[in-house]
């Protein structure tokens, strides 16, 4: 770091002389914006008071102008709904509404994710081979924890497995259609799955 010198008495003359001569680019003096106020408190943890607010203001009932754009994964209903149709759109409403009765069901409920796909696999080729169309396959909504990570978990690990394992081989082929089941046969925990004829 390079040691800062004092002017010698004959460069100090040369100095002003030099300064007198300038003119200024601006007349009036440059103006500075007053520093904000803090609060003073003795808790030294306190957040600091700012003097204009962070956030809009805004009326109870107004809509946010602040457009949240989370690169969040979609819901299971939701990537359900915006599949493609595979199968005949009369036949699906009448599934969707509950007016089609399973033929047969599973029910997913305690098992963990390594005995329910064997079982899984089972029912859904047995039941195509059986000549059966509609199924239900009922995995249960979850379990609430209590989430106290950055990371958001996921709640029912069986209901966010099994339409994956629907898509992809051996079940993908025999499946049609997958969709989240009416009410009246479970609502959000359970699935509609609709099988290819063989």
């Amino acid at each position: 770091m390079a040691r800062r010198r004092t002017l010698r008495p004959e460069e100090e003359q040369l100095w002003h002389a030099v300064a007198r001569t300038i003119s200024p680019m601006h007349r009036s003096a440059p103006s500075f914006p007053a520093p904000e106020p803090y609060a003073v408190k003795t808790d030294t943890a306190a957040p600091l008071l700012h003097s204009q607010p962070r956030l809009p203001l805004f009326r109870l009932g107004e809509k946010s102008r602040v457009q949240n754009n989370h690169d969040l994964a979609p819901t299971v209903s939701e990537s359900l709904s915006s599949a493609p149709l595979q199968m005949d759109a009369k036949t699906h409403g009448k599934m969707t509404r509950g007016k089609l009765a399973p033929e047969a069901r599973i029910d997913l409920h305690g098992l963990t994710l390594a005995e329910a796909h064997p079982e899984l696999i089972r029912f859904i080729l047995n039941a195509q081979s059986a000549g059966l169309r509609l199924v239900l396959v009922i995995t249960g909504k979850g379990k609430r924890r209590d989430d106290t990570g950055p990371i958001p978990q996921r709640m029912g690990a069986l209901r966010h497995q099994v339409p994956q394992w629907l898509r992809m081989a051996p079940l993908g082929p025999a499946v049609l259609q997958v969709t989240e089941a009416h009410l009246k046969h479970g609502g959000s925990g359970a699935y509609y799955v609709y099988l290819r004829r063989r």
